[in-house]
């Protein structure tokens, strides 16, 4: 069984946790997922089943989009509303106080990950060590925000929609704009609405996919795993060029497609991202079963 999924989250999984489930409805090891959501969030998480597992990259390093919901004068240990209260200060933060220091937020930001997260730092994780007490030097990463909008207020809160690389806390966002705004906040809610190619139009939830198994028919909600490179054109390779593209080695290959597609067989099966340059083609990643009898 090879394809994509894309799940709805539900508040109080990890992502971990959606793996293991769908291990054992899809009776499937190689189960992986294309982006860590934290167990408050809900929303998009693309997981990839059996071969398809070799596009994890592709997706991991795509950019996400989210609602979040800041809520200004609470400061907590994890930058969210699950964590300890480290302080309450009372404000009156406005819309267009928000909106005044968005554009600080847009572009290529150094971000600092929160002791809260999954970073390894001497092969630990930030988070085991926080647990124990223990804060320690981190580094700053470059990320990238491309969209940053006020989306609208709810009880005190303020709905934003980030746009954003990988590796973005939106955690974290939410705490600097609020130090940006004098007040300090932290992450109230978060959902995630699109990672890639893949919205919220294309989840399915944990329940879906348990009725499914039950019927025998889970694999009717897998998507190909070509669907996550759509944006990119395809070719179709000759029977000749067949025996090098399987044994992964290069080929001449006549075209007016530069750069990254998608090679089909002669009878439309999607064999491998492909690159082609200076008409040769080479592999990038191969999605073909391969027969080792």
């Amino acid at each position: 069984m090879n394809g994509i999924i894309v799940i709805d989250k539900p508040a109080g999984w990890t992502s971990h946790d959606v793996i293991g489930k769908l291990r054992s409805l899809f009776r499937e090891r190689r189960i992986g997922h294309g982006g860590t959501l934290d167990p408050m969030a809900t929303g998009v998480l693309p997981v990839f089943v059996g071969r398809a597992t070799r596009a994890v990259p592709f997706c991991e390093n795509a950019e996400k989009e989210y609602t979040a919901f800041l809520r200004p004068g609470i400061i907590t240990d994890t930058q969210d509303i699950t964590g300890t209260v480290l302080e309450t200060r009372s404000c009156s933060v406005t819309a267009d106080d928000v909106l005044s220091v968005i554009p600080r937020f847009l572009g290529e930001q150094r971000q600092l990950p929160p002791m809260y997260s999954a970073v390894k730092i001497g092969g630990k994780k930030l988070y085991e060590l926080a647990r124990r007490g223990v804060e320690v030097e981190r580094k700053a990463r470059t990320v990238t925000i491309s969209e940053l909008e006020l989306a609208g207020e709810s009880c005190g809160d303020f709905i934003l929609r980030v746009v954003c690389s990988k590796g973005t806390y939106i955690r974290t966002l939410c705490s600097d704009i609020g130090e940006a705004l004098g007040c300090g906040a932290c992450l109230s809610s978060l959902r995630r609405t699109r990672a890639g190619r893949f919205s919220l139009s294309d989840a399915v939830t944990v329940e879906q996919v348990a009725i499914a198994a039950e019927s025998g028919d889970a694999g009717s909600l897998l998507m190909p795993v070509d669907s996550l490179f759509t944006d990119l054109p395809a070719v179709s390779i000759s029977q000749e060029h067949m025996k090098k593209c399987l044994n992964g080695t290069e080929f001449p290959f006549e075209t007016e497609v530069r750069g990254l597609c998608r090679v089909y067989d002669p009878s439309g099966r999607f064999l491998m991202l492909g690159e082609l340059e200076d008409s040769v083609m080479k592999t990038v990643k191969s999605f073909f079963e391969v027969n080792n009898g």
